[in-house]
């Protein structure tokens, strides 16, 4: 039996960490690198990367306004919703992009509910 390198304990817990993240992780619906699956499939992968550049945009003073932040979000559930009826399957390309879009959007979303609550609050 083979023993298992440092690379594939570290891959094996990322693994374990996008499961809980709640990623179904379908090798086909994943990117790999050098012969390891990401531990998120693309369209979770492009969530978080929107999220964290929201996050930074956010800090730049950028802001998207919500009927674009709602677009963004659309575009995920018109890609996932095409390929549920299977009208046509998305590609992991497309699966990136929309991801990206709903997590950048959906963060911007996050801010404004945010923002209201605290100036609610505030009053």
């Amino acid at each position: 039996m083979e023993s298992m390198t440092k690379k594939d304990r570290i891959w094996l817990k990322l693994m374990h960490f996008g499961e809980k993240l709640g990623c179904h992780q379908m090798e086909s619906r994943s990117f790999s690198y050098k012969g390891y699956q990401f531990p998120v499939c693309a369209r979770c992968t492009g969530v978080i990367l929107g999220q964290f550049s929201a996050m930074i945009s956010l800090l730049f003073g950028l802001r998207l306004p919500i009927y674009a932040a709602l677009i963004f979000i659309a575009v995920m559930g018109l890609d996932w919703g095409i390929q549920y009826l299977k009208i046509r399957e998305s590609s992991n390309i497309r699966r990136l992009i929309s991801g990206l879009l709903c997590g950048f959007g959906l963060t911007f979303i996050y801010f404004y509910v945010i923002r209201f609550i605290v100036l609610f609050i505030m009053k």
